[in-house]
C-alpha cells in the first residue's frame, strides 16, 4: 500500500508540510462578493444546494478588512496551537465577481500579509474574464478580462490557487442543481489557468440526486484528464433554506448513508491520479443549518472509518488509476 505520511491518499496536509515545511492553517475570508447566479445575471436563487451564506458559512465577517479578518482568526488559532503560516481562503460566494479594482486591493492585501503563505480563491469558471467565444458561458464577460493576468502576477509573489465549483460533468445534473454554465466553460477556465501557471482545485459533490457511482467515476476520470492540481470531494449536504431542502422534504431523493458514502468515496480515491492533492474528503455543514445527513457532523469518526476501511480493503489513491 502506498502511503502519504501514514495516509492512503495524497492529502492537503501532506502537501502543505512538504511545500512549506510545517503545519499551515486556512483562514476562511469573506470579501463582500456576490454571485451571478444570485444577482439576476444568470439566476436569482443560486445553486440548489447553496445556503444564504454562499458556501461561506464558516468564513469571516465581511464588514472587516482582509487584514482584520486574518488577525482575528489567527488569534483564535494561536490560542490553541503554535502556527506560523496561514492560507487566506477567499471562500464566500464568487470571490472574483467584484469590481476589478476592489478585488485587486483585497487580494494584494492578503498576498502582502507577512504570515500568509498562499492565497486560495473560490470562484466560478465563468467569472475569470474569459470571453464567451472561448468558454461557451454567459453571453457577456462577467469579470474584467485582466483578472487572470493579475492572478498570474500575484502568483509570482506568493502561491495563488484558484478553486472552481464543478460539482459534476453531467449536464443533466448540472441543470438540476442550477450550476449555470456548460462543461466547456470549465474546460476553458482550466486551460487559461494552466497557461499562466496557476494551480487549480476542483470542487466535486458526491451523492447528487440521480447520479450513480458510475456517473461519479466518470467525473473523476474527466478531472484526471484535465491535469488539475487539487480536488475537494464533498458529501452532498441538505441545508435549511435551500431549494434542495424542499426537494428532500418532498421525498424526491434520499441522502447517502455513511456506509454508502465511504464506498463511493473509496472508489473515487482509488481511481484518482495520485499526483492530485485531495483537499477534502467529506465536509461538515453548519450544525444549525444541517438537515441531512446528520451522521456527517461527526467528522473525525467519518475520517477514522475511511482510513480503517481503506486499510482493510487494501486501497490507496491511484490504485485503479489509468493514465
Amino acid at each position: 500500500m502506498i502511503l502519504w505520511n501514514q495516509k492512503p491518499y495524497h492529502s492537503f496536509d501532506y502537501m502543505l508540510k512538504k511545500r512549506f515545511g510545517e503545519k499551515v492553517y486556512k483562514l476562511a475570508l469573506d470579501i463582500g462578493a456576490t454571485c451571478p447566479n444570485r444577482d439576476g445575471t444568470i439566476g436569482n436563487r443560486g445553486c440548489i444546494f447553496c445556503s444564504a451564506g454562499g458556501s461561506g458559512d464558516f468564513a469571516g465577517d465581511r464588514m472587516l478588512s482582509v487584514t482584520d479578518q486574518i488577525e482575528r482568526q489567527k488569534e483564535q488559532i494561536l490560542q490553541k496551537r503554535p502556527v506560523h503560516k496561514f492560507i487566506s481562503y477567499f471562500q464566500a460566494y464568487t470571490s472574483t465577481y467584484l469590481p476589478f479594482s476592489r478585488f485587486q486591493a483585497q487580494l494584494e492585501e492578503a498576498v502582502r500579509h507577512p504570515d500568509i503563505a498562499a492565497v486560495s480563491i473560490g470562484t466560478r469558471p465563468d467569472c475569470l474574464g474569459i470571453s464567451p467565444a472561448k468558454s461557451g458561458g454567459s453571453e457577456r464577460i462577467l469579470c474584467d478580462p485582466g483578472i487572470l493576468d493579475f492572478l498570474s502576477r500575484m502568483n509570482q509573489i506568493k502561491p495563488v490557487w484558484v478553486e472552481l465549483g464543478l460539482q459534476t460533468i453531467h449536464e443533466s445534473t448540472a441543470s438540476y442543481i442550477r450550476r449555470g454554465y456548460p462543461l466547456r466553460c470549465f474546460d476553458a477556465a482550466v486551460s487559461e489557468l494552466q497557461k499562466r501557471g496557476l494551480e487549480t482545485i476542483v470542487h466535486l459533490i458526491l451523492g447528487l440526486p440521480g447520479e450513480s457511482p458510475d456517473d461519479v467515476f466518470q467525473t473523476i476520470s474527466y478531472i484526471n484528464s484535465s491535469h488539475i492540481q487539487g480536488v475537494k470531494l464533498q458529501l452532498l449536504h441538505v441545508l435549511k433554506g435551500t431549494d434542495l431542502a424542499r426537494d428532500y422534504e418532498d421525498g424526491q431523493f434520499s441522502v447517502l448513508s455513511q456506509e454508502e458514502y465511504l464506498d463511493l468515496l473509496i472508489g473515487c480515491i482509488a481511481r484518482l491520479d495520485p499526483e492530485i492533492v485531495i483537499h477534502r474528503v467529506t465536509g461538515d455543514g453548519p450544525k444549525d443549518l444541517l438537515i441531512a445527513p446528520l451522521w456527517s457532523s461527526a467528522k473525525r469518526t467519518v475520517l477514522n472509518e475511511l482510513h480503517r476501511q481503506m486499510k482493510l480493503r487494501g486501497v490507496w489513491q491511484g490504485r485503479d488509476y489509468t493514465p
